[in-house]
């Protein structure tokens, strides 16, 4: 009855490890002990494979890694519907041996195709997904290059190497130029149109300017790649600056001087007022700035101060708790036993807390096997990009809390798109959005960045479907997994 109700199951494993074997590579298959807990090793699986897909191994290695998704997929199927904690655990052992040899095969990709995969990420970076077709046929090369790795045919994947690196570099400076020259060609034709040069003539030379040198130097310099893109991006600046600045000094050309220099005043203040910084506005303006400039500097060295102070506090805290395990003479078995009853009420406390911190618009909070989940539904980024915006830091504040409620966590940004356009394009850009996260995440000292992993799924995993405007609202998500790591009281043995 067994071997009937998971026949399919079976026949996709037995058909897998015979093109595992054709390939050359046995699977080592390690059993786990039936007294380890299912749940935790998933937990474990499933955050071993989002680390792996972020580290590429996804496209390094694609047929042990998928095997290695589908291994995990079924041990999650089985321990929902109570299955055979044998199965479940049989599951859990070929995935982990599936990613070990995944990992094992990336790294000879690695060490095969160097060049390639630089410039697969610089092409990447530039936005040659938005390419299309012709981005995806270099792809296809690509991942038959590692294919032929995955299969211990070297000799193939050194013999098309070196075509599909330099088919990588075309698209990158394509890329360049289409994307970041384009856009910045365009913003200057609006400027023509709307004749913004006749009221900001200077920063509309200095932007002209700035293109034509880019231009210019992307042409001739095809393999000075920092040099190029430094270039590309000062020209993109200096023509959004300059409609930035045509359209302010249009609306200043009308105002008379007091006005003007009340509204400089206003704008200042506003800032002044939200820092602990005294009303200066009987001072001049240079004298206002500097206000506010001290302030923030006080504010950075205040916060430094105060995480010193807490991880001296945290220190003792370990060393008291050290020592009054050693009093009570428990045994490690004991202090362990009880250390979890302790961290799963505390982490039952801290979720219900952290929940408080966000209104239903913002985000859902909710638990899935130890770990915290968070979708931000309000976080929003411009169409086709990762930056974060201003209106997105009090959301981004109010996540920063919620890590910081826990002492010993890992996180992981989720990356979400809805399936308008390409693909490729939808996996880079979710990518680079959770990556953009984590950067802030980072830049604000929330954690250090070797505990954030940032992975981009694009379309992947929708929640609604994208035939609305509704559900592809809804699919364009960010979603953070915070991981609290249970830490057993220093001097425990």
């Amino acid at each position: 009855m067994m071997v009937k109700r998971y026949l399919p199951i079976f026949l996709l494993l037995f058909i897998s490890a015979g093109i595992s074997a054709c390939g050359g590579s046995k699977l080592k298959v390690e059993p786990i002990a039936k007294t380890e807990s299912p749940a935790e090793l998933i937990q474990k699986l499933e955050m071993d494979v989002t680390s792996a897909r972020q580290d590429q191994v996804n496209v390094l290695s694609p047929a042990w890694f998928e095997k290695s998704e589908t291994s995990l997929r079924a041990a999650k199927a089985e321990m929902k519907k109570g299955g055979e904690l044998s199965d479940i655990l049989e599951y859990i052992a070929e995935g982990r041996a599936q990613l070990l040899t995944a990992r094992d095969k990336s790294q000879l990709s690695r060490s095969v195709l160097p060049d390639v995969i630089q410039n697969r990420k610089l092409a990447r970076d530039a936005g040659a997904p938005s390419l299309g077709e012709d981005y995806t046929k270099v792809e296809a090369q690509f991942i038959g290059l590692t294919r032929a790795i995955e299969k211990d045919n070297i000799t193939y994947a050194k013999k098309g190497r070196e075509k599909v690196s330099d088919e990588y570099r075309r698209l990158e400076i394509r890329a360049i130029k289409v994307r970041t020259i384009g856009e910045v060609r365009g913003l200057l034709q609006r400027a023509k149109r709307e004749k913004t040069f006749k009221i900001a003539p200077k920063t509309y030379q200095e932007a002209q300017r700035q293109l034509t040198a880019a231009d210019e130097f992307i042409t001739k310099n095809p393999y000075a790649k920092d040099e190029m893109r430094r270039k590309a991006q000062a020209a993109l600046f200096s023509a959004k600056r300059h409609l930035e600045i045509a359209r302010q000094a249009g609306e200043l050309e009308e105002m008379q001087p007091e006005p003007l220099a009340l509204l400089i005043e206003k704008d200042l203040h506003s800032i002044a007022s939200k820092l602990p910084a005294p009303d200066m506005r009987d001072r001049d303006f240079d004298t206002q700035v500097e206000n506010i400039v001290g302030s923030v500097a006080a504010l950075q060295y205040e916060r430094s101060a105060m995480l010193e102070k807490v991880s001296d506090q945290q220190k003792l805290t370990d060393q008291l708790q050290a020592r009054l395990a050693e009093l009570e003479g428990k045994s490690k078995a004991e202090q362990t036993a009880k250390e979890r009853l302790l961290a799963e009420k505390q982490f039952n406390e801290l979720f219900e807390k952290v929940r408080t911190y966000f209104e239903p618009r913002e985000a859902e909070v909710y638990k899935r096997e130890g770990q915290l989940v968070i979708r931000l539904k309000a976080m929003e980024f411009p169409v086709g990009q990762s930056i974060i915006l201003p209106k997105n830091y009090s959301l981004l504040s109010k996540v920063q809390r919620a890590v910081r409620t826990f002492d010993d966590v890992d996180l992981i940004i989720e990356g979400h798109t809805d399936s308008t356009g390409s693909e490729e394009v939808n996996d880079l850009l979710s990518e680079q959005r959770a990556d953009a996260v984590r950067q802030y995440l980072v830049a604000n000292e929330t954690l250090a960045f070797d505990k954030i992993i940032a992975v981009g799924y694009g379309s992947h995993r929708p929640l609604a479907s994208n035939k609305t405007e509704k559900g592809r609202a809804i699919n364009r998500r960010i979603d953070l997994i915070i991981t609290p790591h249970y830490k057993p009281a220093a001097g425990s043995n």
